[in-house]
């Protein structure tokens, strides 16, 4: 046995790290597809007194929600459109490999750039964990937006979500611990440019063994406000735009419920949805 394969066997497995897979942590840590789908589905049927049953994820990564929506409700369909071809390949091999077969035939996945993608028109386009925050000039978030509302049905809603608070301008770190220890996930805010909006973030992950994933997820983005949202979104022609305000429970912390609101408070940092009705 050589010198390199005895020192494998006396230190062991790899690390925690070494073994991780980043799109399953990322999954655990960030995205809540349930909670989600129930927010977006409650929200459709109470505005347009009817089920929504077509679902189109844009930006949508392993199609997690494509799957929790087709999950939700038997007839529901979805449509996950995405530019990144690995990430829907896992999502292929991971996410629609947990469904039956007729949940998967209830699922298109495509390949594309949004501002170009031709689809069927949805009764509902999401835009998620503040992925069109990718546009960084202002003309861009514009024709992506025009875009989205040509493509809806004609009672369509486009969902989407925002944060800010003051801290969203710092540089900084912020941990948080996941499934009860397993790993720690790690949130950096590496720049941001008061000039441009623009923001650099990193999403590391670190593991009991003392490993970690460093830059599992990056993300350069341009930090948009919410009154910049509001009206690019009226400019475009949503005929009504409401933005969903997240409460506090007894011990001060997100109750994780949304309720419309056309004020909130100045918070270190703050979480909303927003509704754009065609």
């Amino acid at each position: 046995m050589s010198k390199k394969n005895k020192e494998k066997k006396k230190h062991g497995k790899r690390s925690l790290a070494g073994q991780a897979d980043r799109h399953r942590l990322y999954e655990l840590a960030v995205q809540y597809a349930a909670s989600e789908i129930e927010f977006v589905d409650e929200t459709y049927q109470s505005i347009r007194g009817h089920k929504a049953e077509l679902l189109r994820e844009d930006f949508c990564g392993t199609a997690n929600v494509c799957c929790e929506w087709v999950r939700h409700r038997k007839g529901n369909r979805a449509i996950g459109v995405d530019l990144d071809r690995e990430v829907l390949s896992w999502g292929q091999d991971h996410k629609l490999s947990e469904l039956s077969m007729g949940q998967r035939k209830r699922i298109e996945l495509i390949e594309e750039n949004v501002l170009q993608v031709e689809t069927e028109s949805p009764d509902i386009i999401s835009a998620m964990n503040f992925s069109y925050w990718l546009f960084k000039e202002r003309k861009e978030l514009k024709q992506y937006f025009t875009r989205v509302k040509a493509a809806l049905a004609e009672d369509g809603i486009f969902f989407l979500d925002a944060y800010g608070g003051y801290d969203s301008f710092r540089e900084l770190e912020e941990e948080r611990e996941v499934n009860e220890g397993e790993f720690t996930y790690i949130w950096e805010q590496e720049r941001y440019d008061p000039v441009t909006g623009g923001l650099i973030c990193h999403i590391h992950f670190a593991f009991p063994d003392g490993s970690r994933l460093d830059r599992a997820f990056s993300y350069d983005w341009r930090l948009w406000t919410l009154p910049e949202i509001r009206d690019l979104l009226e400019e475009v022609g949503f005929s009504k735009v409401t933005i969903y305000w997240q409460g506090w429970d007894e011990d001060g912390e997100p109750d994780g419920i949304f309720v419309p609101s056309t004020t909130g408070e100045a918070d270190a940092g703050w979480i909303c949805y927003i509704s754009a009705e065609k």
